[in-house]
């Protein structure tokens, strides 16, 4: 059975950090593409950062967090990470981690086969 479960979300300020956790079980982050995703109120899923699986571990960024945020992963933890800086209250969403092995747009959801329950993340002014 496939488990992606996110923590680390909250409330912060707007120039503050955070760093989300998104522990794998069932599924092994080093040959998984995974990804983050979020989807605010009244908006559609989008996505946020990725890295792909093998050893090049290449990552992706939206134009919105590149610079701000870095995607990465820990194989021995078999957990994948999202750094966040310098947050802006229009990142306020429900951020999901995603896995997926096979190949396809790295921002597209449908391309994903597994998702964690969503961490949220307030970034107040």
């Amino acid at each position: 059975q496939v488990q992606l479960v996110e923590s680390g979300g909250g409330s912060v300020q707007a120039g503050g950090s955070l760093t989300l956790s998104c522990a794998a079980s069932g599924v092994t982050v080093s040959t998984n593409s995974m990804a983050w995703f979020r989807q605010a109120p009244g908006k559609e899923r989008e996505g946020v950062a990725a890295i792909a699986a093998g050893r090049s571990g290449r990552t992706f960024y939206a134009d919105s967090v590149n610079g701000r945020f870095t995607i990465s992963r820990d194989n021995d933890e078999n957990t994948a990470y999202l750094q966040m800086s310098n947050l802006k209250p229009e990142d306020t969403a429900i951020y999901y981690c995603a896995a997926h092995k096979g190949s396809g747009t790295w921002s597209n959801p449908q391309v994903f086969n597994y998702w964690g329950q969503g961490t949220q993340v307030t970034v107040s002014t």
